[in-house]
């Protein structure tokens, strides 16, 4: 058994949260050999959730549970954190426009990276979930200068996962049948879900995915998942975005199957033409706790199209927090 490492929440009173400690403590994320200790922050108003979250956590007696502690103070809370999941966020509100919710978020974020750079592990690992993760990741980043381009990334595994499953219905094969899958660029309507490259077993995609499904009902469906699940629900995505972060956090840190990829929001090399300095979503491996961009896949003229307009979309973001980046 391992050391216990330190796992820093943030939003932990929230929905995600509350699906997402449970995973984290029962060895989904991080392995069957490793214990943690969660650090759970959250605004003063939600503390009395967060004990009985805590009072849960503890009456599940997980064999891998170190330690768990509650907190409203951001310094404590990443204090020697190995691990950092950027959940807590303001959500977009009816009428509010994206430049709105980046504008209310960047506070949060600013903090989030300051409290990073001050306390946490020197080589913590940070993923953004709060949207706009992408541009909050740049926040982040912008404020923790101690930290290096690879410790910080922006969660698309949601969208990763919601175009798997659209293709396997469609197709009727399993998830796991589904290999080489790219989500391209922002965590935002104009993602754009790849199908060129994809294995459904051993047959290409695009030879069981028309390009009238591809375009009319796959991408819509991908880009539009959250709005469907907020319209059914009345909320939105809460179970399926904390299974995306264990997916994405584990790939990352114990590495990816052999022969596959998977979608990570990084920061820009200038891989593929895409400008650099903005987190986009990219084809990564991983391997040793370290990503690399999956290089050399060729781009038809409809895909740069698409890829182009979801890289503007982050320029224009990065534009709005300008003032808050180095």
């Amino acid at each position: 058994m391992n050391d216990p490492v330190r796992v820093t929440v943030t939003g932990a009173a929230g929905q995600v949260a509350y699906s997402l400690l449970f995973s984290i403590a029962s060895g989904d994320m991080l392995g069957d050999d490793q214990p943690v200790i969660l650090q759970l922050l959250d605004i003063p108003e939600t503390f009395s959730v967060l004990e009985g979250v805590s009072m849960e956590l503890e009456d599940a007696a997980y064999p891998l549970l170190a330690g768990v502690t509650l907190h409203d103070d951001a310094e404590r809370a990443f204090a020697g954190a190995d691990y950092a999941l950027l959940v807590g966020a303001k959500p977009r509100g009816p009428g509010m426009e994206r430049k709105d919710l980046l504008e209310d978020n960047a506070a949060i974020f600013v903090a989030n990276g300051q409290a990073l750079e001050a306390v946490a592990s020197h080589d913590v690992r940070v993923v953004v979930v709060g949207n706009p993760a992408n541009t909050n990741a740049l926040i982040v980043l912008g404020n923790a200068p101690r930290l290096a381009a690879h410790q910080v990334t922006a969660m698309t595994r949601l969208d990763h996962n919601r175009a798997l499953a659209q293709l396997a219905r469609h197709t009727g094969e399993a998830v796991a049948r589904i290999r080489r899958l790219t989500v391209w660029g922002n965590h935002s309507a104009t993602l754009y879900p790849d199908l060129s490259h994809a294995l459904v077993g051993d047959r290409a995609a695009v030879e069981l995915a028309s390009p009238e499904w591809r375009t009319a009902q796959f991408e819509p469906a991908v880009q539009q998942r959250g709005a469907a699940v907020i319209k059914a629900r009345g909320k939105s995505s809460a179970g399926s975005a904390a299974q995306a972060i264990v997916d994405h956090m584990r790939d990352w840190v114990l590495g990816t199957p052999p022969d596959e990829w998977v979608s990570m929001s990084v920061l820009s090399d200038g891989s593929y033409g895409i400008a650099e300095g903005i987190f986009y979503s990219f084809p990564c491996r991983c391997a040793n706790g370290r990503f690399e961009i999956v290089q050399g896949l060729s781009i038809d003229e409809m895909s740069r199209q698409r890829m182009t307009a979801t890289e503007q979309e982050l320029l224009d973001e990065r534009s709005v927090v300008a003032h808050l980046l180095p």
